[in-house]
């Protein structure tokens, strides 16, 4: 049986990336929708040589760019089985969407997140910051929600059903745990595959600067200590 997968791509600037992205996701996925989020190079260009659908966001935020991929498949006739977040930025191995997906294939898994553990992790491909954070969120998703998951990996896949039901709304930074949070309040089964993980081509939006760095933070925790209070 074929499965309909669909992959999302938020994408700023990536044009030296998106095109070796796209080349790498497997042939299994039926669509590469990639959300360029007011790009003033020429990923859109690229993207679209490279056989991805190109949408346009201007609004600047990872989550409002995931929300425009979201809403253009809520359009289409044909709904997915499965929808994949994946980075623009190639410090992914799309290659290992397979992996990342099988879970849910065979197991019957709703959510899945790809760990970027550290043993499969490039030299300098995590900052401090970025370490420090992951450890932090995982860490109180622990203490306040019983949860098992060691990192907050873009890199994840998620039954197309399921998302709608978590009515996602982080317009920014927020995105992944947020998803991540909603997925234990409505119990979800979930589980992490450890994923390979590079330095990124070109400068990071978010961990490659202070102010990117701090209200990632932020929002982050907001986001935990929202929904440990919450009822």
């Amino acid at each position: 049986m074929k499965h309909n997968i669909k992959v999302i791509i938020p994408a700023y600037n990536e044009e030296g990336s998106i095109g070796k992205v796209i080349g790498d996701i497997p042939a299994t996925v039926s669509e590469v929708i990639v959300v360029s989020n007011n790009s003033t190079d020429t990923t859109e260009a690229v993207a679209q040589k490279a056989g991805a659908t190109v949408l346009s966001e201007k609004r600047k935020g990872y989550g409002y760019a995931c929300l425009k991929g979201m809403e253009y498949i809520a359009n289409q006739q044909e709904k997915p089985d499965i929808v994949v977040f994946l980075d623009g930025d190639y410090s992914d191995y799309p290659e290992e969407l397979s992996k990342i997906v099988a879970p849910i294939l065979e197991q019957d898994i709703d959510f899945v997140i790809g760990a970027r553990t550290k043993e499969l992790r490039e030299a300098g491909s995590m900052t401090i910051p970025q370490e420090f954070g992951n450890w932090l969120a995982t860490n109180l998703m622990k203490l306040f929600f019983g949860a098992t998951f060691t990192d907050l990996g873009p890199f994840r896949a998620i039954k197309y059903d399921k998302l709608l039901a978590l009515q996602m709304e982080d317009k920014t930074y927020g995105w992944t745990v947020e998803m991540q949070l909603k997925a234990l309040k409505r119990k979800y089964t979930y589980i992490e595959v450890p994923v390979h993980y590079r330095n990124r081509i070109g400068v990071s939006k978010v961990s490659g600067t202070v102010k990117g760095a701090i209200f990632a933070g932020v929002k982050i925790l907001g986001w935990i200590f929202k929904y440990s209070i919450k009822k």
